[in-house]
Formats: structure tokens, C-alpha cells, sequence
């Protein structure tokens, strides 16, 4: 057999028995079984005048032997579409026939057959007949000629136009606002992305345990058919601890307290607290979804910080607000504005600013699963344009651009998606200003977990001459990693970072460093826990470097 995959679906398909067979009329039962399921599967990939031919060794107790003649592949022809029950309107009749996508003399695969026919019922039911189905088909196999005719038998239905909202359970949300998450008008014809799109809006809010539409199955008396939306509140409080750690980092406590539904419209008030050897921070926010318009959610809250890192301490208060709206399923946009009151303690000195800093950001989440994607894509970008002012006896302006874009990608190697590339670009840039007025917190580092590991915290880039980071006004990093899973919910990774810190605002591919090293991966259902074990290939010019970088984190690298 030439074709290696049919072969290695037919090993599948047929099986491995367990044991040896108790006598040779139990070997020719187990033949028989395999030649039926071998034949099964011919039949499914189109070889409908193969021949399978069952048979045993030797011995007292031999194996059972398949004698396969696959014979020609059956090649379809054109396709029809017969509609049981009264017709839809020609343009729905229309796109129903050309959702087929079957090609006449492509090879006559069952899954393709059946692939066509759930095609042309969604297809219908995007055009409004929510009721579309798939009666019995009729296909005909020519052996003469060797090939396949499908004849589709499609119930269309009655065009179904959609009524108001039957709210069945609302719990602690206002009946209001739930309704005026609804997409669609009355007697507007039933889309069933609507539906969906509904569903969305109110799974997005992150208040609910779990959220039910469905459109009614019977049409009320003026003819339209309602959607019954039923909604389980989450309990009112929840509390979220998490730790981590890294060599150069120190040890992570993170925790926040979550309080749903407080003004009943769906909003969550989230206190939050973090505690770490350069980062500590304690903060309120609230976030209300749908705020102004639908799909768009107003974040808003102050938190005090400590930052204390080998480049500089910063110790201060901030106010942020962000408005992120949602477009389709995946893709975000985010303005926001923040001000920052600090005092920033660096190499040249101590100084207080205050620093106003609007945001334009967009992001793209194409992956399957954000903190494990086994395939997929992601691209973010951010623009902040930054006005920072001393205060007190300092009097200093200064305005600058910080630009970022960052994307990764995520290929699956085999059909299971146990081994996968993972790929990572980050560039950024700071136009407008210059070291040292830009303040130390807002420059560029690399170095560390989620940058370049192998090298300390803040480590790549320029340094003072006693080994303090100085920070620069571009960066470039990427990652390359190889998963796979091992056994159950075990994983091992191998992966090689890269990363360069430039003075000036373009990005600067020179002096770039690398760290290279595997990890292992717990998989907890959620997101994996991941330990990674890095080391730097090169050394770099003023920076003190360890051997060896360790670092411990609920979800993958990037």
C-alpha cells in the first residue's frame, strides 16, 4: 500500500487485541472483526470497491492477517439539493447550494459528504430558518463508472423572525440591563450570530456562573419567536491567591478580593494586592461592562506602588481608567488615560514628577486557549503618548511617545497538537525623549521571566560603570520555544531567548543576547504551571551574570 496515512488509518481503525487468541476459531473471529472495520473505514476515504480479505498464521495460537486491494477511489459528482417540505426564498435556496463547496471528481469521502450537508443547513439557518435540518440523504455509488451522486433532502422550516427577551432568571442583575444587551429588534429575521453575540455580552461581564440562550422552540401569538436568557450568578465574593518565583526576582504573593453585582448591572469591584522584591503594589478597581455603548467596559481605580529593582526604587500613587471595547470575538480596543504621582530614585538622584499618560492600544486573540494556546496567533499594540512634570523645587517638562507592538504564534507539529512551535516578537520604541530625562521607570529593560531568560532582572542593555541598568529608548526581544507533551498532564519545553536594549529611539539589532534553556509543565486544567531553567550564551560588557536563572509561573512563557 503506498499511501502511508491510509495505512496508518487502517492500523488505527482495525486496532490491537489484547493477548494471544485462545485457539485459531477465535484468531478467525478477531480477522473477521478487523476486516470489517478495515473495510469500514475504505468505504469512508472513498475506496468502494476495495476488497478486504480476512485470514490467520500458523500455529496453535496465530494472528489474524488482513489481505487488502484497495481497488480505485470512487470520485463524486455533481450534488443535489431537494427541499422536503415547502422551499425557502430563492436567495436562501441559493446560498444553501453553494455552501456545498463539493467539487465533482474530488475523491468520495464520507466526512466530506456529511461536511456539505451540515453546511447547507447552517447556511439556511443564517438566513433566517432557525428550524433548518437534514432529513435521510440518498446516495447512490455507480461501480460501473465508479462514481458517487449525493441528493441533500433539506427541511428549510417556516422564516422565523425574532420577538423580544424572555428573562426566565435574571438573579441579582436589574432586568434592564440585561435586556439592553440584546442585539436585535423585533420581527428582525433570526440571525443566529445574534443569538450568540448575546451570549457573549453576557459571559464577557465575568459575574455569572453560567448563561443560557436559546431561542423559544414555538412561536408566541403574533407569529415571532421570543429568546429565553437564564443567568446563575457567581457567589457575591471571591478571593484569589497566587505565588511565584524567580532568582533574580525573588518570591511573587499576589492576591485580589472580587465583589459581583454590587450595583446590579453586572460590575466588579476588585481589591488587589501584590507583594514582591521589586514590585509591590495595593489597589481598588471597578470594572462595569456595556458602559455607554454595548460590548464596551469601563475599568477605573488608584493603587500605591513600590518598585524596587537594581535600575532604580519608585515609590508613588496612580489613577487609571481605561475603556476597552470589544469588535466581533477577538479583537480590542483600548483608550485610557492615567496620572502618576512618584518620587524616582535612580543614579543621578532623587526626584518627584507627576506624569499624565493617555493610551491607545489595540489587541488581537487568536489563539484557542490564552494561557496554554496549542495553535493560533496573538498581536497587541500600545501607543502612549506621555507628558511628565516635576513638582516642587524640580521644574522640568518633557513629552515623548512610548510605542510597543508585540505578536506570537503558536503551530501545531502533529495532528493531536502534542508538540508545538511557539513563536515571539516584542519591539518598542521612545520617540521624543531622551536618557536620563525620560524617567527610569518608563525606559526600556530586558532581562528576566517574560523577557529574556538566562540574564537577571533588567540586565541586557546598557549599564554605569558600577553595573546599575541604565535602560535605553528601544528594545527588541524574541522567544522561540518547542513544547511537548509527555505523559497525562506533564510537559517539557525547550526554548531560546533573545534581546537588545538600544540608546537611541530605533530599534537596535546589535548587541543582542541570548539565553537558551527547557523547562517542565504541569498542565492543571486551566493553565500550566511552568519552571524553566535558562542560561546565558553570551556575556555581557558591565552586567554581573549568574550560571543559572531559575523561574516558577501559573501559564506558558508567552
Amino acid at each position: 500500500m503506498q499511501d502511508k496515512s491510509l495505512r496508518l488509518a487502517i492500523e488505527r481503525a482495525v486496532g490491537e487485541a489484547e493477548g494471544q487468541p485462545a485457539n485459531r476459531i477465535e484468531a478467525r473471529r478477531r480477522a473477521r472483526q478487523g476486516a470489517d472495520s478495515a473495510t469500514a473505514l475504505l468505504r469512508s476515504e472513498g475506496y468502494y470497491d476495495s476488497e478486504v480479505t480476512p485470514d490467520i498464521g500458523e500455529g496453535e495460537h496465530p494472528k489474524g492477517v488482513l489481505k487488502i486491494n484497495i481497488g480505485p477511489r470512487t470520485l463524486l459528482t455533481p450534488a443535489d439539493v431537494e427541499w422536503v417540505g415547502s422551499a425557502p426564498d430563492d436567495k436562501s435556496a441559493q446560498a444553501g447550494r453553494e455552501a456545498l463547496k463539493l467539487k465533482p471528481g474530488e475523491p468520495a469521502r464520507a466526512a466530506d459528504v456529511l461536511a456539505a450537508e451540515g453546511r447547507v443547513v447552517a447556511a439556511l439557518q443564517q438566513h433566517g430558518y432557525a428550524d433548518a435540518k437534514a432529513t435521510p440523504r440518498d446516495v447512490v455509488v455507480d461501480h460501473a463508472d465508479r462514481t458517487m451522486h449525493p441528493t441533500f433532502r433539506i427541511a428549510s422550516g417556516a422564516l422565523v423572525r425574532m420577538d423580544g427577551m424572555k428573562l426566565t432568571n435574571k438573579g441579582r442583575t436589574k432586568s434592564s440591563f440585561i435586556r439592553g444587551l440584546v442585539p436585535w429588534k423585533p420581527r428582525e429575521i433570526y440571525k443566529p450570530n445574534d443569538v450568540a453575540e448575546l451570549e457573549r455580552r453576557l459571559l464577557d461581564t465575568g459575574v455569572y456562573d453560567s448563561v443560557t440562550v436559546a431561542l423559544a422552540p414555538e412561536t408566541d401569538a403574533d407569529g415571532l419567536r421570543p429568546v429565553v436568557v437564564s443567568v446563575s450568578d457567581r457567589t457575591k465574593h471571591a478571593l484569589s491567591l497566587g505565588a511565584g518565583y524567580s532568582t533574580t526576582e525573588g518570591v511573587l504573593l499576589d492576591s485580589s478580593f472580587s465583589s459581583y453585582n454590587l450595583l446590579h448591572r453586572a460590575d466588579t469591584l476588585t481589591y488587589f494586592a501584590k507583594a514582591q522584591t521589586i514590585d509591590t503594589r495595593i489597589g481598588v478597581s471597578e470594572s462595569l461592562p456595556d458602559f455607554l455603548s454595548l460590548g464596551q467596559t469601563l475599568k477605573v481605580g488608584p493603587d500605591g506602588f513600590r518598585d524596587v529593582t537594581n535600575a532604580y526604587t519608585s515609590t508613588g500613587a496612580e489613577l487609571v481608567g481605561d475603556l476597552t471595547q470589544r469588535y466581533g470575538k477577538y479583537s480590542f480596543f483600548t483608550k485610557g488615560l492615567s496620572f502618576v504621582a512618584s518620587r524616582i530614585d535612580d543614579e543621578l538622584g532623587a526626584r518627584d514628577i507627576v506624569a499624565v499618560r493617555p493610551l491607545l492600544a489595540v489587541s488581537f486573540d487568536h489563539t484557542n486557549n490564552t494561557l496554554d494556546p496549542l495553535h493560533g496567533f496573538k498581536l497587541d499594540g500600545r501607543v502612549e503618548p506621555t507628558g511628565v512634570f516635576g513638582f516642587g523645587d524640580q521644574d522640568e517638562r518633557l513629552f515623548y511617545f512610548k510605542i510597543q507592538a508585540q505578536g506570537s504564534t503558536y503551530i501545531p507539529l502533529d495532528s493531536d497538537e502534542t508538540t508545538i512551535f511557539a513563536a515571539r516578537l516584542h519591539l518598542g520604541s521612545i520617540i521624543g525623549g531622551h536618557v536620563p530625562q525620560v524617567p527610569a521607570p518608563d525606559r526600556f529593560f530586558a532581562g528576566g521571566g517574560g523577557s529574556v531568560r538566562g540574564y537577571g532582572y533588567q540586565n541586557v542593555g546598557p549599564h554605569y560603570a558600577d553595573n546599575t541598568p541604565i535602560g535605553g529608548l528601544s528594545l527588541v526581544e524574541s522567544s522561540l520555544e518547542l513544547r511537548r507533551r509527555i505523559a497525562g498532564p506533564f510537559g517539557v519545553v525547550a526554548f531560546l531567548d533573545s534581546g537588545a536594549v538600544g540608546t537611541q529611539a530605533t530599534p537596535s539589532f546589535s548587541h543582542i543576547a541570548s539565553g537558551i534553556g527547557v523547562g517542565l509543565r504541569y498542565d492543571l486544567g486551566f493553565a500550566p504551571v511552568r519552571v524553566d531553567f535558562a542560561t546565558p550564551i553570551n556575556k555581557l560588557s558591565g552586567a554581573a551574570q549568574g550560571p543559572l536563572q531559575v523561574y516558577l509561573s501559573v501559564g506558558q512563557a508567552f
